[in-house]
């Protein structure tokens, strides 16, 4: 295909191809701005399809939105002591609202704040209304200009008044969200919510994606929360999240409603399953689901298992993190019902950290992301896992106590990892070993938190940074991290290292299937 459209002389196709590769590498982006003006009208979109999650420092793009806004509005921003002068460009290139794909409510928030602090002089009285002012007032630059949405996350653990206005535009102008793919309310319940709610699942009915999380047990959260599900047409993946969220009417819905045949994910986060007794009935009905994860739920007792083990149906179950430890024998019949599937795990220590790695490595050989969390005890059993997963594996997270196993972890790693995370007490010639049979491996995304341990900086610099066996390296030592210590930032660009925030970088298992594997 691509050999086709160069020989036809389709290059700006193509080349639109290759840029929207690149959609969420921002610096590369960057660069495609520079080459010509055709690169430089593919890549502006894509900057500005979700401005308010690319990490800045001025938040310039506030004012760039802002620049149209009338005399009236500039006077009234002027009142709430954001200086007026030369804050607003006097022209744009492009029409940058009409860009905007994903919205989410508390980065907004987050922006405006912080926008806000850099521009005025001192925090006046009116500052609250200042933040409800500019949030309304962008939501309605965002409408006026015609922006097509297509993620919408509701981000609020109480009600702030600063939504109101921008709420209110919402209600006023349903077609701003009616198209919306993805949907997430992550909110405190309150009365306050209720009208946004009732008119999200009367005008979108086109959702994908449904991540539900409310934050305070009430029963009106489940009534809406199926409302949702009951009037869409094309459902594919659903998150329920935490374990005060009342569960059984929200599956029924996935029972009863028009998700038999679209619904292919399932994602439950945190909940807890007990009284639970209906899931495998939701699983019968369910014909073409593709796939189940559960994270950190609590109540996997013998009676959720014997559900599981009742399905006619294959529980195709492809994540399973665990913070509080099933019975073994449980979890082998869970294994054995649906070790074939699993994909994704992370385990932490417990009593049964032998037989229960025994188990992983009889079930379970399709792992492409593995955690491991204080097995201390059974390093020799964990490198025969690693090994037996072999070249699938593609994220590895070891969080253990030493770094004994460093002796033995280089030479049994594949050849290519997205993600490496090693946090250890580490003692530097273990380190040294671990170097020297890693040099057959690439990492993408390589992670160093030396909890306590001896100084391993230099080995860093001279036998990671510049034979450039990464793309990206954060290193923790101490509570001392790289990223902030600018003299060794700088120093290392020519190595074309790029150098972040460990907690930045840092994917544990849930953050994987909600937002790398599953998730939009």
């Amino acid at each position: 295909m691509t050999y086709s459209k160069i020989i036809s002389g389709d290059l700006p196709e193509l080349i639109n191809e290759i840029i929207q590769y690149f959609r969420n590498d921002f610096p590369t982006l960057y660069s495609c701005i520079l080459v010509n003006r055709l690169w430089c009208r593919i890549a502006i979109p894509l900057l500005w399809e979700n401005p308010f999650s690319i990490p800045t420092k001025n938040y310039h793009f506030i004012k760039i939105y802002l620049h149209n806004i009338n005399e009236h509005d500039k006077a009234k921003l002027n009142g709430y002591g954001i200086i007026n002068d030369d804050i607003f460009p006097s022209n744009t290139l492009f029409n940058y609202p009409s860009f905007i794909k994903y919205l989410n409510t508390w980065k907004i928030y987050r922006s405006i704040i912080t926008w806000t602090s850099l521009i005025t002089t001192a925090r006046t009285c009116y500052y609250s209304l200042s933040l409800s002012f500019i949030s309304k007032t962008l939501f309605k630059i965002f409408i006026e200009n015609k922006a097509n949405l297509h993620t919408f996350e509701v981000i609020a653990s109480m009600y702030f008044d600063y939504l109101n206005g921008a709420f209110e535009l919402i209600l006023q102008n349903p077609n701003f969200i009616r198209g919306i793919k993805n949907l997430k309310l992550q909110i405190t319940y309150s009365s306050k919510f209720d009208s946004l709610l009732s008119f999200l699942s009367l005008n979108c009915n086109s959702i994908s994606t449904f991540y539900v999380q409310f934050n305070r047990l009430n029963s009106l959260n489940e009534t809406f929360s199926s409302h949702i599900i009951n009037s869409q047409q094309n459902l594919k993946t659903i998150l329920f999240k935490y374990n005060h969220f009342p569960l059984h009417h929200s599956l029924l819905s996935l029972k009863n409603s028009n998700c038999s045949n679209t619904l292919k994910t399932i994602i439950f986060c945190r909940i807890n399953f007990k009284n639970i007794i209906i899931l495998n009935e939701v699983i019968e009905h369910l014909n073409v689901l593709e796939s189940i994860h559960l994270l950190y739920c609590h109540s996997l007792n013998s009676d959720f298992i014997q559900q599981i083990i009742n399905t006619t149906k294959q529980f195709k179950l492809k994540s399973l993190f665990m913070d509080v430890m099933l019975q073994i024998d449980s979890l082998r019949l869970l294994l054995r019902k649906s070790g074939d599937y699993l994909e994704n795990i992370g385990l932490v220590r417990n009593e049964f950290e032998k037989p229960l790695l025994e188990l992983i490595i009889s079930y379970c050989v399709k792992i492409k992301y593995l955690e491991l969390q204080g097995y201390n005890q059974s390093i020799h059993l964990a490198f025969d896992l690693i090994k037996n997963i072999g070249q699938n594996l593609n994220y590895l997270t070891i969080d253990f106590d030493n770094s004994i196993l460093l002796q033995g972890l280089g030479q049994i790693l594949p050849s290519k990892l997205e993600y490496l995370n090693l946090n250890l007490m580490i003692i530097a010639n273990d380190f040294e070993i671990f170097l020297k049979n890693f040099q057959n491996t690439f990492v993408k995304k390589l992670l160093i938190n030396n909890k306590m341990g001896q100084d391993i900086s230099s080995y860093i610099e001279d036998n990671i940074i510049k034979r450039q066996r990464v793309k990206y390296l954060a290193f923790k030592d101490h509570d001392t991290d790289l990223f902030f210590l600018d003299d060794q930032v700088d120093k290392f660009k020519i190595y074309n290292v790029i150098i972040q925030c460990y907690e930045d970088l840092k994917i544990d298992g849930e953050k994987y299937v909600e937002e790398m594997g599953e998730i939009y």
